[in-house]
């Protein structure tokens, strides 16, 4: 897997997530609307190369979401964060594949999932409503990145804090049907919940 050291946000590749030294964070998001908002591995090998030249730092020169999610691993005692949308050569078809195939352990074994939502306000006063509007809560791929950390942190557009996934448990369970205790890991879901189950919670 590629993953991006949070002090550079420089790639570095190591044969399989376990073998991440100290462990690793990983981001969960919803892509922008315009797709050139994302930056590609190939944009952030083209700004490391760059800076190879000039000798500044990588990480003053990605785009905010990709900054900022290195910033918060880094001061939570990270080395490394993954991010689906840089870490991932999809010009590599074995690359892409391997990726989607090992999606759910990637999310399982990261030491913390730091949840984006770019359409939650960063008012106290305004953000429930938000927070169960949030594209994030329809989008595919997020379903596993809800149910796989055993720790999540939610956060709003501007980057605050607005709580763990054990604290937000009962708002996710009533947005997204899925019981508590699998949310908080008191049961596993592969174990106890149907198939209809998790079909279910994936018609949205």
């Amino acid at each position: 897997m590629w993953i991006l050291s949070t002090a550079r946000a420089e790639l570095h590749y190591f044969p399989d997530c376990a073998a991440v030294p100290g462990g690793y964070a990983i981001l969960s998001h919803t892509w922008t609307l315009d797709p050139a908002g994302e930056q590609t591995f190939q944009d952030v090998q083209n700004i490391i190369k760059e800076c190879k030249y000039t000798g500044a730092n990588p990480r003053d020169f990605v785009g905010e979401k990709i900054r900022r999610s290195c910033e918060i691993a880094e001061s939570d005692g990270y080395d490394w964060v993954w991010i689906d949308s840089c870490c991932i050569n999809k010009e590599s078809s074995t690359e892409l594949s391997e990726a989607i195939n090992s999606m759910f352990s990637w999310y399982a074994l990261a030491e913390v999932c730091y949840v984006y939502l770019d359409d939650v306000d960063d008012s106290l006063y305004s953000w429930t409503l938000q927070f169960e509007r949030a594209r994030w809560h329809k989008r595919g791929w997020t379903l596993q990145e809800l149910l796989a950390p055993a720790f999540a942190v939610f956060y709003s557009k501007g980057w605050k804090k607005i709580g763990t996934k054990y604290q937000l448990r009962y708002s996710l369970s009533m947005r997204t049907r899925i019981n508590e205790k699998y949310l908080t890991r008191e049961l596993d879901f592969r174990v106890h919940a149907s198939i209809a189950e998790r079909m279910g919670w994936a018609a949205e």
